[in-house]
This record gives C-alpha cells, sequence and structure tokens, in this order.
C-alpha cells in the first residue's frame, strides 16, 4: 500500500496542484477554460502551441475603446494590455485589448477560458494551469510573466466585484 505523506510535508508546488486538480474537476465550472487548456497539453509540438494562441489573438473581438484607460491597464507586460470585466446576472464577461498579437493570443485564451464566471470563481482559480498548458516552452521569460500578471489583473477586478 502507498502511503500518502501528511500535507504538512507536502510541498507548496504539490499542495498547489492539488487545490489545482480539485478546482479543474468541477469540470461544469470551469469548462472553458478546461477545453482550451487540454487542447494546449495535448499539443506535443511547441509550433502548434503558439499557433493556436496566435488564432485566438486574430478571433479576440475589437473592444470598446473606453476600457483603455490606466485603471484597465496590465502592469508588467512589454506590450501595451488592456483588460475589463462586465458584471451582469451575477457573472462577468471580459474584453480586452492589446498591441500585439502573441499577447492579445494569451489575453484572448484568459477572456474566453474566464468569461461568464463568477467573481469567487475567477478569485479561486489556482494560476497552476499556466504551467500545465505547456506555454512556458514556446514563450520568452517576459511574455510568460506577462500572462501571469493578465489572469492576476483579472482576478484583481473580479476581487472588485466581491466587494461591492
Amino acid at each position: 500500500m502507498i502511503r500518502r505523506p501528511p500535507r504538512s510535508t507536502l510541498s507548496s508546488s504539490s499542495a498547489a496542484s492539488d487545490v489545482y486538480k480539485r478546482q479543474m474537476e468541477k469540470k461544469e465550472t470551469y469548462t472553458e477554460l478546461n477545453k482550451l487548456v487540454e487542447k494546449l497539453k495535448n499539443a506535443e509540438d511547441p509550433k502548434r502551441k503558439y499557433e493556436f494562441i496566435l488564432w485566438l489573438g486574430k478571433k479576440l473581438k475589437v473592444p470598446n475603446n473606453s476600457i483603455l484607460i490606466p485603471e484597465n491597464k496590465v502592469q508588467g507586460c512589454v506590450s501595451e494590455v488592456f483588460v475589463k470585466a462586465s458584471f451582469q446576472e451575477g457573472k462577468l464577461y471580459w474584453e480586452g485589448y492589446s498591441d500585439a498579437l502573441i499577447t492579445k493570443g494569451l489575453l484572448a485564451f484568459l477572456i474566453n477560458g474566464m468569461n461568464e464566471l463568477t467573481p469567487k470563481q475567477v478569485v479561486n482559480i489556482n494560476n497552476k494551469f499556466i504551467e500545465d498548458t505547456g506555454l512556458k516552452a514556446s514563450l520568452t521569460p517576459s511574455r510568460s510573466n506577462g500572462f501571469l500578471n493578465i489572469l492576476l489583473k483579472m482576478q484583481s477586478q473580479a476581487n472588485d466585484f466581491l466587494s461591492k
């Protein structure tokens, strides 16, 4: 019989992975995000992952210019990135803009994956899914950090709706 070590001896990344797995087991909650992550996980060629992200960027709807304000700007990105949530009937709906196609694709990935989630669901997403996409091998460190910064901005906005 294999024994699992007590939780206190698990590494933080293992604990984070466990939390992520529990979240993602709730398929009905994170359906779109799961689909996108699985699509990237199943693409063995890094070039195919990159092409998929570029394709998502090309499909991202042009946002209303009113979102291009400092409070919606994602800090820590090499590119200009803006993202804004609107709250309707208990769910968040996202729009965004980036001046760089790859970053626009990463933004589209997050928008598509987190559209129509509640603020609490967005806040509770574990960023481990970014690692699971396998994109780190295809992205420069600055793009990879930008991907995380976009997610953090979206979670911050979702958290603002929780406190209203």
